[in-house]
């Protein structure tokens, strides 16, 4: 199953490394900045295609194209095929691809894989978190003044911003650092690799999280919602991941702002 995903992941990696910085075409979905580029599309069938004829009984969650195929209680996948469209479409060579299986509602193995820096982050349930095929684990930083976090805003925010700058500043008003690489994807996966001490942000879809999240356990880490509680991939709502060491104290920070 993860040798799958893995190939996959690979192949829509080399196609958006083959596209970026060419001229292709761009359109807006929900608003002037949530954009997708017909490598958006071309990635997602390449990767749909590709499962579907290695894995029977497979079924799909994907960004582009929603629900497919019939569950017949086998794996669904769980596909973003360009985490970062934004980046990608204005050259910014921050963008990747993401890809987890579940099985009866719990994610079994998860891949990232940036195409740029050619780092393939790969985990599965019980057997830990890889980076190129070393083993990963998350910071061991215990304190808020050396931690850095990462964050992300929807693409809506102009709709209702003072949420978001709330919890944003709250952050920065203790001194933690923040960056905002636009790929969630990306931000899970530096966390579970220990780059960063943890990542939050409201209103992520399945596609956005569900690899990341494993990663980021996998690597020893923790994911809640911002009040502590059980996070669901599918609930839209808000996502706190870290190292485990940081998660209460920039939780009650988070939840004081829900």
């Amino acid at each position: 199953m993860t040798l799958v995903a893995i190939e996959a992941a690979l192949a829509a990696g080399e196609l958006l490394r083959q596209g970026f910085g060419t001229n292709f075409s761009i359109s807006s979905k929900e608003g002037r900045h949530n954009l997708v580029t017909e490598y958006d599309h071309k990635a997602e069938k390449l990767i749909l295609d590709f499962i579907s004829q290695n894995v029977p009984n497979s079924h799909f969650l994907a960004e582009e194209s929603g629900f497919s195929g019939k569950d017949k209680g086998g794996i669904c996948w769980i596909v973003d095929p360009l985490d970062g469209t934004v980046n990608f479409a204005h050259q910014i060579p921050t963008f990747a691809v993401s890809i987890a299986a579940q099985r009866q509602g719990k994610i079994i193995s998860g891949v990232i894989f940036l195409p740029i820096t050619h780092e393939l982050f790969v985990a599965e349930i019980g057997k830990g978190a890889f980076l190129n095929g070393q083993e990963i684990r998350v910071s061991q930083v215990r304190s808020l003044e050396e931690s850095i976090l990462a964050t992300g805003f929807p693409y809506d925010l102009a709709k209702n911003p003072f949420h978001c700058i709330d919890h944003f500043t709250d952050i920065l008003k203790v001194g933690i650092p923040i960056r905002r690489m636009g790929a969630a994807a990306i931000d899970l996966a530096y966390t579970a690799a220990g780059r960063f001490e943890g990542f939050f942000e409201v209103e992520l879809a399945p596609w956005d999280v569900a690899a990341g999240k494993l990663l980021v356990e996998e690597a020893g880490g923790k994911v809640t919602s911002w009040d502590n509680t059980l996070f669901d991939i599918h609930s839209r709502a808000t996502i706190f991941a870290s190292n485990g060491h940081i998660h209460n104290s920039v939780s009650a920070i988070l939840n004081r702002t829900v």
